[in-house]
């Protein structure tokens, strides 16, 4: 939080920032808020969230913002880097009475320039679905309470579906919706469709069919976040627990689960391709999690509070060819690493396709993400070959050991070097961020078959799976607990890495569901600067662009390097 005394906290809070790619600017012409630009009293009350969508219209300004500050709900056309914001016209403005927003999500699917379907979560529960272009309220679900009472976390669109959507609750449930379908006017009741460890499935009983279509129980306490995969197949979910829970969402089956070092996790996102997740929350760390190998591959120490948003920077990656002997992995990785989001294309895909070489030599690809907290605070981080193939021989000589706790990270330092606690430090990788990566789009492959089949029985989603995965991953032999208690970090505990009995929530440190520090990687932040003075609540990565936004009801704009342009107000 802000510190007491005004004028050193102003000087402290930066409006620039340098990364190898270059300088990151603040541009103060490009920051969106509530008309009157008067800060917004914070306390009490729900995160500040962003929605964009693109109309794809032809004047080149389709890019259009939703935000939530209180019980308001602002809908804006958005010019980014290229003019000045006019919060003189928002395109539309809610106010709210006895709720207030939560979260919202713009179908990217269905939007054009007269029309765009946005679904509102609201802190009592409900469900709106808006059309802020026509100024039209076409419904709202779970109007009477019925189904859940708990205030909305999350809300997202189905990928690829023009009518289905997917509600988290505070109450630790998930619903699943079709906008084509009423919720009925009595409390629903449902049959029990599949039940597995801290979860299960339930369907709605009814004679016609109505919402929910499936109810999810996930874990215990609120579920804070949940993401989908970018093709659509997977569905990752953070808890209060503290557990990551990656489902197959056509199935509904678990493929794998993650413990948080402590306390819950409040954030979730996934790398363009698909191949890692990271999570932050209540320990002030950001973990890294490998989806194929079901296993914690890194964390990251540089936050001061607890961790609000995460986010994976799909335009800032790095392709750099190597010394064939410091090749770690196969080139089929590695060319599937280049390819990812190819049959998404859009504008970016064609500068990163004409990077691929012709020889034999290899390339690696280092992932960018952010991360953002209630200490008010930015960190930037690298994803490199180091951490994601740990256990291949380096040519590279190490040079000395460091041991590396959670508590002493040099925090907000430059460093790009990756320590393995209790092992070496291996010396930095040499990277270049100078190339954009393709985006990843939501043009996902989930067809109409599947809202047929959901409307004509929902009993059939267990068995309806539109991705069957060809590679099948071996269970990881651990077991998995639901509830979290003191977790001591001392280096004498010594637990079993494999946990066969029911035991006490501690004891999930040490095994793979939740590895000692000195076990993984910590990874340090490339920067970390404080940069509001309220929490932050927002962190999204378009192609100009960095968007943040916090507490104070303040949506900033970060010009990347070589991409701000003067102002035609």
């Amino acid at each position: 939080m802000a510190t007491e005394g005004g004028g050193k906290e102003m000087n402290e809070i930066k409006t620039q920032f340098t990364t190898r790619e270059g300088l990151y600017k603040l541009l103060p012409h490009s920051e969106y808020s509530r008309p009157n630009r008067v800060p917004f009293n914070s306390q009490g009350s729900n995160p500040v969230r962003v929605s964009f969508v693109n109309l794809n219209d032809q004047s080149g300004n389709g890019d259009r913002l939703c935000f939530n500050v209180g019980r308001e709900l602002y809908f804006y056309i958005y010019k980014g880097v290229r003019k000045a914001a006019d919060l003189s016209k928002p395109i539309d403005k809610r106010i709210y009475k006895g709720t207030q927003p939560t979260c919202h999500d713009f179908n990217h699917l269905t939007a054009t320039a007269e029309s765009v379907s946005l679904l509102v979560g609201f802190s009592a529960g409900q469900v709106q679905l808006i059309d802020p272009i026509k100024k039209e309220t076409s419904k709202l679900f779970n109007e009477e309470r019925l189904i859940d009472k708990s205030r909305v976390t999350c809300v997202k669109w189905v990928p690829g579906s023009e009518s289905l959507f997917l509600v988290a609750h505070s109450s630790g449930n998930m619903y699943l919706y079709n906008v084509e379908h009423t919720c009925g006017t009595t409390a629903p009741h449902y049959q029990l469709l599949k039940q597995g460890e801290s979860f299960a499935v339930h369907t709605c009983k009814s004679k016609s069919t109505r919402n929910p279509l499936l109810k999810w129980t996930v874990g215990e306490g609120a579920l804070n976040e949940f993401a989908f995969s970018p093709d659509g197949k997977f569905l990752a979910c953070v808890s209060q627990d503290g557990f990551l829970r990656v489902f197959n969402f056509d199935s509904v089956e678990l493929h794998g689960t993650m413990k948080s070092y402590f306390g819950g996790l409040l954030c979730v996102c996934w790398s363009p391709d698909g191949k890692y997740i990271v999570t932050g929350g209540e320990d002030d760390l950001v973990t890294v999690w490998s989806f194929v190998d079901c296993r914690v591959i890194a964390r990251g120490h540089g936050h001061k509070s607890w961790v609000s948003v995460v986010a994976f920077d799909p335009y800032t990656t790095s392709v750099e060819e190597g010394d064939p002997m410091e090749f770690s992995g196969s080139d089929e990785d590695f060319q599937d690493l280049l390819h990812f989001g190819r049959d998404r294309a859009n504008s970016t895909q064609s500068r990163l396709s004409k990077r691929n070489s012709t020889d034999s030599r290899p390339v690696s690809v280092t992932y960018r993400f952010g991360s953002v907290g209630q200490d008010t605070q930015l960190c930037l981080w690298d994803l490199t070959e180091d951490i994601l193939f740990p256990h291949q021989p380096l040519s590279r000589a190490r040079t000395h050991t460091n041991v590396m706790n959670a508590t002493s990270p040099p925090a907000g330092s430059n460093g790009n070097s990756v320590t393995t606690p209790g092992n070496s430090v291996l010396p930095p990788l040499p990277r270049s961020n100078s190339l954009p990566h393709s985006a990843v789009s939501n043009a996902g492959s989930k067809s109409s078959v599947m809202d047929g089949a959901i409307a004509s029985g929902v009993s059939k989603f267990a068995t309806l799976s539109l991705h069957d995965r060809k590679e099948r991953h071996h269970e990881k032999d651990h077991k998995r607990n639901h509830s979290m208690g003191h977790i001591s970090s001392k280096s004498s505990d010594k637990l079993n890495l494999v946990t066969k009995t029911k035991t006490d929530p501690a004891k999930t440190l040490g095994t793979p569901l939740c590895p000692r520090m000195e076990d993984v990687p910590l990874l340090e932040p490339l920067i970390c600067k404080k940069i509001a003075h309220e929490r932050l609540t927002v962190l999204i990565f378009l192609e100009d662009c960095i968007v943040t936004a916090c507490q104070e009801g303040f949506i900033c704009t970060w010009g990347r390097p070589g991409k701000v342009v003067s102002f035609n107000p």
